[in-house]
């Protein structure tokens, strides 16, 4: 078993982290599974959203599975699980799609990382924030000093890495990480995704890579997206394209 549900609604994909028994902490097999999910998502250009969300009540994510990682050598541990999740992570933050996290429980350590990677977050009220890592001897691995420090502010993100504080549904909307706080986060998550998909796709995720061009999450990669997209729309690329099929000199309009 992967540990990953997923499930179309209308144009809207739903990841499900399902691993309830452990809080829905992160396996290698999940972190392959998530990553497939996102480039099959990223593919099929009838899916218009993404809405990512925990199994149970308790949990949306606790973060990585201490017995999937523990018994790793340091080496191992930077090179490969600290990589591959980092790798993984960042392929779903730059998802040209609208993504949304239904943060339905506790988000502790790599949990509230991937919940990060999303574009707008929403909270049940029991749920809570956490960066944990310290307590067990590491550190955040997954962009928890990254990432996150550019969605939540300095002091607070200090209050959970070195003082092992929790932050709550309704403080973490104060701090602009949640967008809202919600009885039933899967249904209003599925009703903004919804909302979402009136706009048009093309214009979405060219603004999202604009935006994160901005904000430095991975500029050289969203700036030259933006310069193919335009490249890719011109005239010339159309009689580039023919020229070398034809297997003859191309005659550049500049249009």
């Amino acid at each position: 078993m992967s540990g990953i549900g997923f499930h179309i609604d209308g144009a809207t994909a739903i990841l499900t982290l399902d691993n309830p028994s452990k809080l829905n902490a992160l396996t290698i097999d999940m972190l392959d599974a998530l990553e497939a999910h996102v480039q099959q998502i990223e593919r099929d250009n009838a899916i218009r959203s993404l809405v990512l969300t925990g199994a149970g009540e308790q949990a949306f994510c606790c973060g990585a599975d201490i017995g999937a990682w523990g018994g790793l050598s340091p080496a191992e541990f930077a090179r490969h699980w600290v990589r591959d999740g980092h790798r993984i992570f960042d392929r779903l933050a730059r998802l040209g799609k609208p993504t949304i996290a239904a943060i339905n429980g506790h988000a502790f350590g790599g949990g509230l990382e991937l919940a990060s990677c999303c574009d707008l977050r929403l909270m049940a009220p029991r749920a809570t924030l956490a960066l944990p890592e310290a307590r067990i001897g590491i550190v955040p691995g997954w962009s928890g000093t990254q990432r996150v420090a550019r969605l939540i502010p300095e002091g607070a993100i200090k209050e959970m890495a070195l003082f092992g504080r929790r932050i709550g549904a309704d403080r973490a909307v104060a701090l602009g990480y949640a967008a809202e706080v919600a009885d039933d986060v899967l249904t209003r998550a599925l009703e903004i995704a919804s909302e979402a998909q009136a706009l048009s796709p093309r214009a979405t995720e060219i603004a999202k890579n604009m935006i994160h061009a901005a904000i430095g999450e991975d500029s050289a990669a969203a700036i030259e997206a933006l310069g193919s997209d335009a490249a890719a729309a011109s005239a010339d690329r159309d009689e580039g394209v023919a020229a070398f099929m034809e297997k003859r000199n191309p005659q550049f309009s500049g249009l």
